[in-house]
């Protein structure tokens, strides 16, 4: 690691888009962390990236387990000290295929919500410490326009409504974050990697992971002229 090298860390990094922003901000130079669920997968996708040149290592890192992300900011506190870049990927869809609303249950909501909302604002809080010491700190949370209810409105597309609502839960708290944080180094801003064939969608979508990583890279490297509080795409900002 060399003393300029912007420290990332990647929810849910060890396959899919999160393994590609990964993968790009290796391969630009960053001090790649890779946060895994599973220790021996967060392993192996990091000594592959490792293979292609990257500085990249596997963080313990459950998003639901409270404990466990406590321990992954105490360990990168002792370890760099400060964090550069939070990129929060981790993300689960279970309604798939999509339903009406009126299906919706109660477990499958909660779920949904425990993952890409709390999950977010646990990792988020715990990390905020050491992104303010960061000279530009970086904050992307990755939604989707199924989260602005504009984009819903009208559609005779099937709901995906825990989803859904997940996101809007997340758009606003980018834009609650972003709030708070004006005024200093962080910048926070959610984006859209469009629809990429994952296991989210059982590989259904039309881009590819690489593709989708694009535009959480983008926001990751921001200037200090760029944005905050704002939701983005491939095509630029999005109306909330």
């Amino acid at each position: 690691m060399t003393a300029t090298a912007k420290i990332a860390l990647i929810t849910g990094a060890t396959k899919g888009i999160g393994h590609q922003a990964a993968r790009q901000l290796g391969a630009q130079g960053a001090v790649v962390l890779l946060g895994a669920r599973d220790p021996a997968r967060g392993e192996a996708a990091a000594k592959a990236l490792r293979a292609e040149g990257a500085d990249a290592h596997a963080v313990a890192l459950d998003v639901t387990d409270a404990a466990g992300v406590a321990a992954a900011a105490r360990h990168l506190d002792e370890r760099y000290g400060r964090l550069d870049i939070l990129v929060n990927n981790a993300g689960i869809n279970v309604e798939w295929p999509a339903g009406a609303p009126s299906e919706l249950t109660r477990d499958a909501l909660w779920a949904t919500l425990e993952t890409n909302v709390f999950g977010l604002v646990e990792v988020t809080n715990a990390l905020l410490p050491l992104l303010r010491r960061s000279p530009a700190g970086r904050i992307v949370n990755v939604s989707s326009e199924m989260g602005l209810p504009a984009w819903l409105d009208g559609s005779e597309m099937p709901a995906m409504t825990a989803y859904s609502v997940s996101k809007a839960a997340v758009n606003m708290l980018t834009v609650l974050y972003a709030n708070e944080l004006r005024g200093t180094a962080v910048k926070v801003n959610a984006c859209s990697p469009g629809f990429v064939a994952t296991d989210i969608n059982r590989g259904v979508g039309q881009r590819t992971a690489a593709e989708g990583a694009e535009i959480e890279v983008r926001l990751a490297t921001l200037g200090d002229d760029g944005p905050t509080g704002r939701f983005l795409n491939d095509a630029g900002t999005v109306a909330w």
